[in-house]
Formats: structure tokens, sequence, C-alpha cells
């Protein structure tokens, strides 16, 4: 049994490295530095690169070049860095660049406290960038979970050629338990799907059925064409509205698609339970405490814990509600998940608590709100 005591940016780092990332990019921020510090540690050993850049937009923009060569790459912010780096999510999503951004949230907004964590960016991951285009954001909950889901994280990068984010605050990352290896699991690696080299290469071709175009390198021995502006399958500039309007949808529909594939989620029903708990984070493990408690009081409570918060869920949010006469979200903000589960649920009424002070959300206090509702 492999039992160590580990923080969750350190799983993070081997999580990359099983992945087969051999690029990473950064510039020092807490609490993710310690994500840059695993990858000084293990990258070298393995032939990879690890680079430290003068600021954040200089570290996305150098993930980007070494993806478009080739190789998996990954790049670890927080909330200051993130808002950095949203020309270059932009540019990934426009030019189908896979890259895998961990954001290892703190409280803001700005500068904000630089040791106190929330999950404030929960809906900049989604919307801070231009466009409007779907990503990837997945949220761990343990030191298994930034381990497991980080390398899913670099899968779905790959196979659908677009960013994916890994949503881990700072109570996540920074702190140390312990964890038995041995137990964790390995997902299959997945490789961006290429192009046979010969002529001619036409860059954005979609695959008919999955949507995603196959991939040369640049640098490579075929010309491959690349931009951010509009531009059709050859990778030339247009401004042709039937051109343009298919590729945007094309670009939003290759993700939600295949979102059934990609929810991942854990599920504890209790018997006789009129009320669900939704949660994600850090925070479903004061739920956890706080259900297993309310139990033991003769209080059955039933919980879900989102591993996929983007795209939504949707189907799994109106499956797992039915039959429930309560529902109640928490989170470690003000409330930006929650009005996801409102506007998929329609009619139904959605209790929320939420608060952003630096302080965690306990399960005493989890307790009260199910208790006082």
């Amino acid at each position: 049994m492999a039992m160590t005591f580990m923080e969750g940016n350190e799983a993070i780092g081997l999580g990359a490295l099983a992945a087969g990332c051999r690029f990473f990019a950064g510039y020092p921020i807490t609490p993710a530095t310690t994500v840059f510090s695993s990858m000084v540690r293990l990258l070298p050993p393995a032939g990879g690169i690890c680079l430290q850049c003068e600021d954040e937009i200089a570290s996305a923009g150098a993930c980007l070049g070494a993806s478009m060569a080739g190789l998996k790459v990954m790049t670890a912010t927080s909330g200051p860095g993130i808002s950095l780096y949203s020309e270059h999510i932009s540019f990934a999503i426009g030019s189908e660049i896979p890259i895998v951004i961990v954001d290892v949230q703190r409280l803001g907004p700005s500068t904000g406290s630089a040791t106190r964590g929330a999950d404030g960016d929960v809906q900049f991951l989604r919307w801070g960038s231009s466009g409007g285009i779907p990503v990837i954001v997945l949220a761990p909950v343990d030191v298994r979970d930034c381990y497991e889901l980080t390398v899913h994280a670099f899968n779905l990068a790959e196979e659908f050629r677009c960013p994916v984010f890994v949503a881990s605050n700072k109570e996540i990352g920074m702190t140390r338990e312990s964890v038995d290896m041995d137990s964790w699991i390995t997902p299959p690696l997945v490789e961006r799907k290429t192009a046979p080299e010969q002529e001619p290469y036409l860059p954005f071709r979609s695959h008919a059925e999955t949507g995603v175009p196959p991939f040369l390198p640049i640098g490579g021995k075929v010309l491959v064409r690349q931009t951010s502006s509009t531009h059709g399958e050859d990778g030339f500039i247009t401004i042709d509205p039937a051109l343009i309007e298919a590729d945007r949808r094309r670009l939003g529909d290759k993700v939600t698609k295949g979102l059934s594939r990609f929810t991942f989620f854990e599920d504890l029903p209790a018997e006789g339970a009129d009320t669900l708990l939704i949660t994600y984070g850090v925070t479903a493990r004061a739920a956890m405490a706080a259900v297993r408690n309310l139990q033991s009081c003769g209080r059955p409570v039933s919980l879900m814990v989102l591993k996929t918060l983007w795209p939504v869920p949707e189907a799994l949010i109106r499956k797992k509600t039915e039959g429930y006469a309560r529902i109640v979200v928490v989170e470690m903000n003000l409330g930006q998940y929650v009005r996801e589960i409102r506007r998929v649920l329609g009619e139904r009424t959605v209790e929320f608590f939420g608060k952003m002070n630096g302080d965690l959300i306990s399960p005493a206090t989890i307790e009260e709100v199910i208790k006082n509702g």
C-alpha cells in the first residue's frame, strides 16, 4: 500500500505526468505555485520542459505554441492569472489548440486574499473568453480527484481539441492529506487524432461524427495554416457568413454532444430523503460530513457532488433531482452555479446558501441550513 502525505497541487503534477504532459509554462502565484514547483521536479527527468515566463500572458502563449508543435501542455494559475489568460483561451477555442489550465481558486476579486479559498471563478471559466463557445471545466473534491481528473482533462483536451480547466481551490490545492496511491485509477490515455502527412492538408476539416479536425504539428513535413481569425477548412481567413456560422456551431457542438461521456459526479442517495443537497469542490467534503451527521440524527438527506461543471450536465441534474421536494445548493461564493441549477429546473424552487469571506463552509453550517429550511 503506497500511503503518502500529499497536497492536491502535487497530485495534479503527477496526473499531468501520467497523462503524457511534457510542457509546462507558468508564473508563480499563490495558491498555484506548488503545481509549478511539482512540474519543475517531474518534467525534466521525463524529457519534458518546465518554463517560467515573465507573466501569465506569456505562459499561456508558450503553452499554445508547444501544443501546436504537438506536445501535451499545461499551465496553472489563480484568479488574477486567469483574467490575463482570457485572450489566449479564446485563441485556443477558435484555433482548436489542446491545453489544460489549472485554476487554483482564491478569494477575489482582483488580488483579493491570496491565502484564502473560494469558488468565485466558476462563471468566469465558462464565460471569460470572447465568442461564448463552450469549454470543459472539471472540479476536484480531494487529492485523489486532483490526480484522476487531471488525467481526464488531458484526455478531453486531446479528444476535443479545446481548453480544459481543472477548477481547484486553495483548500484542495494546498492542504495535505494521507492518500493511498495504489487505489488511484489512471484512465486510459487519449491522443489527438492525426491526419496523414500528405498534401493537401485542410487543418480545420472536421470528422463528420466527432466534429473535431485531425491534427498535424506546425513545423512538420506538411504546411499547416493556423489563424485565430474566422477561417474556412483550409485555414484561410473568411468573411463568408455561412462558413463562419457553421464553424461557430461546430466548435460548440463538438463539446456539448460528447458531454454524456465526461459527466463526472458522485451520487449519495439516502433512503426516505425528501431533500437533495447539491455542491462541488471542497464544499463537498463538508457536505458529506453534514449528511452523515444528519443521518445519525434520523434526518436522511441525499447528496450529489458535481465534478463536471461545464458544459452543464443538464440531463444528470434533471434526472437526479426527480422525486425530491426540496433542493439545496451550497457553494463557496455568493451564487454562481446555483444559477445553472435554477435554469435547468425551470419553475422548481431551488434554495441556496453561500458565502465568500475566506472561511470554509463547515458541516455544522450546512446542517443548520438543512434543519432551518
